[in-house]
Formats: structure tokens, C-alpha cells, sequence
């Protein structure tokens, strides 16, 4: 069985990446980090795309350092991947082409206008991914 865990380094994403490491024992697990360039945080102009590029790649690079990390402490390996694109459709696709039997995700466990607005990662892979999903949702507050 193979398990793809998306990971970005928020407390949701640790939460399923920990409880995937719990459930799916003899999995191989996939850690996905996927680098947004439309995440709103970035002003576009002449040659930002490569200080963004260089900075996503950085901050990808630590993610997925940790979390392999975190495997290791456990006993466990990780393979882990980035790649660029809006999230839920790169998790989604990445599913679909690379032989996913299951997708544990965290959400931020959002409700109401808060998620009307920002929308949800989770909620879309659970509508548009080709394989089971499991949704780890956050229990402290922010």
C-alpha cells in the first residue's frame, strides 16, 4: 500500500503525517509538498519569480527535511516529493498518476464563512481524489 501524506509544515499537516505513521504501518508513505506561487503572500513584478522559486525550494527543502526527521525518529521511512501548483490539484493529480491507495490529510478544521472565503485544501482532495481520503482535522485552537 502506498500512502501520500501532503505536508507543509502547519500543526494539521504534522497531525496527519503523525497519524499516517500510527494507521498505515507497513505503508510506504509519500510526503508531498506542494509550492503555491498564487498563496497571496507574494507581490509580482519583474524577476520575483526566481527570488520565489528560490525561496518555496528553501522552505520545501526544510519541510520535508523535518518531516523525514520524524520518520526516522519513528522507526519508518518517507519518500518525499515537491512540486509547484495550486495544492489540492497537485495532490490530486499526484494520486492519480503515481499509484496512491490512500491520501491522509490535515485540515485546519475551518467552518463556516472562514472556509467559504479561503476554501479548503482538504475538502476539494475529498471530492476529486481517485482514492480513499482520510482528514485529520486540527484540535487546538490557533
Amino acid at each position: 500500500m502506498r500512502v501520500l501524506v501532503p505536508v507543509d509544515g502547519s500543526a494539521p499537516a504534522e497531525a496527519a503525517f503523525d497519524r499516517t505513521l500510527k494507521l498505515f504501518d507497513d505503508a510506504e508513505i509519500v510526503a508531498l509538498y506542494v509550492m503555491d506561487p498564487v498563496d497571496g503572500s507574494t507581490a509580482w513584478g519583474p524577476g520575483i519569480g526566481d527570488e520565489w522559486l528560490s525561496a518555496a525550494e528553501e522552505r520545501a527543502g526544510s519541510v520535508l527535511e523535518a518531516t523525514a526527521e520524524a520518520a526516522e525518529a519513528a522507526g519508518r521511512d518517507v519518500r518525499t516529493e515537491s512540486t509547484i501548483g495550486r495544492p489540492a490539484q497537485e495532490i490530486v493529480e499526484y494520486a492519480q498518476e503515481h499509484d496512491i491507495d490512500h491520501v491522509v490529510i490535515g485540515s485546519h478544521g475551518r467552518d463556516g464563512l472562514s472556509r467559504v472565503l479561503l476554501g479548503s485544501v482538504a475538502e476539494t482532495v475529498v471530492r476529486r481524489a481517485p482514492v480513499p481520503v482520510t482528514v485529520a482535522r486540527r484540535t487546538e485552537p490557533e
